[in-house]
């Protein structure tokens, strides 16, 4: 019996490991380490504050670009292969990863690199059956899960590392200096094991608040001489490599390419940013394109400064077919709630498909689309997310956020009014990310509060409340899937019923349709899961009838203002309909 309990309590820590957190993961391809003969001094600094017997933590700091996970990666891989890596967590803005998992992926990994741990994390949860949840206090967490069990090993002189790379990724401010706060205080203890943390995140004011005055700083500028001999070399070599693959182009042996005064223009224009270098060399090296008219391209626009990315992004962006159009889907991609595989974009983007297709390869330079077609379609760096939020930095490239969230909440939508009504065997799968119709269950509502409410949103609204959504409630048998309608239409009702949204009767019509969709998904979903039951005050309809007194008085005062005679005779054509519906619709019909 006692087996089976901690094997069932391991079973439990599995299910909410965070796996793209872990360094190697499979999640994270490909790898990003640094170079052979790149970095030596900057690593070998590192390995020496690593390997004394005291608890010198280190934050690596820099700008977006400068290699910071490239060397926390490649730090990460020594340690383990010198068996004293204890944990790693790379945040990525590639995954859709929260703060809640990050303490027991910690334990986890410690549990495989100390086995003589294991049993007593494992016994940690059996006596506390929500020391796994998320609303579980991160610091008992810390205490049951990792501090009690590491005092075992205590009199271990050997140091060891745990690895925490792009704190300023995935997770708010205040969680990121709480996890600093958190994991450097708890692993300070006199009865632990020798621990050296490694924080590598932007110089952010929040995270520099957090870090105890002892810790090492190390700054990784562009303007460092050894990291911009770094760079050259990376180019280099990378350059050659795109000789020696390409014969056709090149000839056997390979012509001498670039010349002297390319590549040292070249490598002005990237100075000591790694991310420059290496998106330079994916725009070169593209497949179908002839490098040296490619590099010509970069080499035409002269620079005023070194390490100028943006300018980069900008000449990658022009070489597109359509670069409006394309930016609209690549803001779509950076503002997607979590990345998803190429078969599964397509059927998103069903009416952009072809277009969509030839976005990616003008922009395969900055977007990572594995060609196996099992991983997924990812941009290359956070940098370029930062690049398109600043209306100042993309410039005519720019694309409004609530544009970009209108843009997938309308894919979602689409897709469920042109899909035919699921079948109650096929259910079960609706919610898996692997189905095209995982992503627009899971998050169709959740871009609605932040999208810009369109004709053509409202629209689809319309009709999906009207025919699709219907059915939807009254066929679903799958309780998960009911939890998640249930969960959508909150978000859906909250947002729709706001003035911001509402533009006329038609529109309270369409919240309306909402709200009885969701109170029916809530009875269909308590009836089939009694023990799990959706609380009945989510269906409240208050909200319809506060947000209905404004918008009559608003229409009221326009329509009395002095319009011309159409628009005046139009609104008070709404003020007719809308008082109508209200009162054929009572209070008792809104649930009071």
């Amino acid at each position: 019996m006692h087996f089976e309990n901690s094997s069932s309590s391991w079973n439990s820590l599995c299910d909410v490991v965070e796996y793209s957190g872990i360094f190697d993961s499979e999640k994270h391809q490909p790898h990003s380490r640094c170079m052979d003969n790149t970095r030596v001094a900057l690593r070998e600094n590192l390995k020496q504050v690593l390997n004394k017997r005291d608890r010198t933590n280190i934050w690596l700091n820099g700008l977006a670009g400068v290699g910071k996970s490239s060397i926390a990666f490649s730090i990460a891989e020594e340690m383990k292969a010198a068996e004293r890596l204890a944990a790693t967590f790379f945040f990525s803005h590639k995954h859709a990863q929260k703060a809640a998992p990050i303490i027991p992926t910690i334990a986890y990994q410690l549990a495989l690199a100390f086995p003589r741990i294991r049993s007593d994390i494992v016994a940690a949860i059996e006596r506390d059956k929500m020391l796994l949840s998320s609303a579980k206090s991160r610091k008992d967490q810390m205490h049951e899960l990792v501090v009690k069990p590491l005092q075992t090993l205590r009199f271990r002189e050997t140091p060891y590392t745990i690895v925490i790379d792009a704190l300023d990724e995935s997770i708010s401010a205040d969680e990121a200096a709480r996890l600093v706060t958190l994991l450097t205080e708890t692993l300070a203890g006199p009865d632990l094991p020798n621990i050296h943390l490694i924080f590598t995140s932007r110089p952010e004011a929040h995270i520099r608040a957090a870090m105890h005055s002892g810790v090492c700083e190390i700054l990784l500028t562009t303007r460092d001489e050894d990291t911009i001999q770094d760079v050259r070399y990376f180019l280099r070599a990378s350059l050659d490599d795109i000789q020696k693959s390409r014969p056709a182009i090149f000839g056997q042996p390979p012509t001498p390419w670039p010349s002297d005064d390319e590549f040292e223009k070249l490598a002005f224009k990237a100075g000591g940013l790694f991310v420059y270098a290496a998106m330079a060399i994916n725009f070169i090296s593209a497949a179908h394109h002839h490098p040296k008219q490619r590099l010509d391209l970069l080499l035409r626009e002269k620079s005023t400064v070194s390490a100028d990315i943006d300018q980069l992004y900008r000449q990658i962006i022009a070489t597109s077919e359509d670069p409006i159009a394309h930016c609209r889907m690549l803001a779509s991609i950076i503002h997607l709630w979590k990345p998803l595989p190429l078969t599964t974009l397509r059927h998103l983007f069903h009416a952009d498909q072809e277009s969509f297709v030839v976005m990616l390869e003008a922009f395969s330079p900055v977007i990572l689309n594995p060609p196996d077609g099992i991983g997924n379609v990812e941009i290359y760096h956070a940098s370029l997310s930062d690049f398109m939020n600043d209306p100042l930095r993309s410039k005519e490239y720019h694309v409004n956020n609530a544009r970009a969230h209108e843009h997938l909440a309308c894919c979602c939508l689409d897709f469920f009014v042109r899909k035919e009504p699921m079948k109650p065997d096929d259910q079960w799968f609706a919610l898996s990310s692997h189905t095209s119709w995982g992503y627009p269950s899971r998050y169709w509502a959740r871009h609605l509060p932040q999208a810009y409410p369109s004709s053509k949103l409202r629209n689809l609204l319309a009709l999906f409340t009207e025919t699709t959504l219907r059915r939807w409630v009254s066929s679903t048998t799958d309780t998960a899937l009911l939890r998640f309608l249930c969960y959508n239409l909150v978000t859906a009702k909250g947002t729709y019923l706001s003035l911001t949204w509402i533009r006329g009767p038609s529109d309270i019509v369409v919240g309306w349709r909402i709200h009885k969709a969701l109170r029916e998904a809530v009875k269909r979903h308590n009836e089939l899961d009694p023990k799990y039951r959706v609380p009945r005050h989510t269906t409240s309809c208050r909200s319809i009838l506060i947000c209905s007194g404004p918008l009559v008085s608003s229409l009221r005062w326009q329509a009395s203002m002095n319009f011309s005679a159409r628009r005046h005779c139009t609104l008070q054509m709404h003020v007719t309909e809308f008082d109508t519906y209200c009162t054929f619709n009572d209070h008792r019909q809104f649930g009071f």
